[in-house]
């Protein structure tokens, strides 16, 4: 789940790349490109292999993101602020993710 620049194999259309740090520490940062919208994260909780915690700080999607391992179970959680065209936008989200 954290080999960012392997989610373009299972997030369709999105191309990842660490752009602070190594991608596997707490302040690293990413930036996940979907569709053309870009989507800046900050890892602010590194818990392998149970969990990984990110800030959304871009302008477009911000909020928070857990990857966790439950058991056998792979859950992803969101919670974001989103941007007043969102219902416009929603079902393209949906279909991606």
């Amino acid at each position: 789940m954290t080999d960012w620049e392997r989610q373009s194999e299972w997030v369709f259309g999105t191309r990842v790349s660490v752009v602070e740090g190594d991608g596997k520490s707490v302040g690293s940062e990413i930036d996940a490109v979907t569709l053309g919208v870009s989507d800046r994260m900050r890892i602010t909780r590194w818990d392998p292999p149970h969990a990984v915690e990110v800030q959304h700080l871009g302008r477009v999607v911000r909020g928070t993101g857990v990857f966790a391992v439950r058991g056998s179970r792979f859950v992803w959680t969101e919670r974001l602020d989103v941007p007043f065209f969102f219902p416009v936008v929603r079902p393209l989200f949906e279909l991606v993710l």
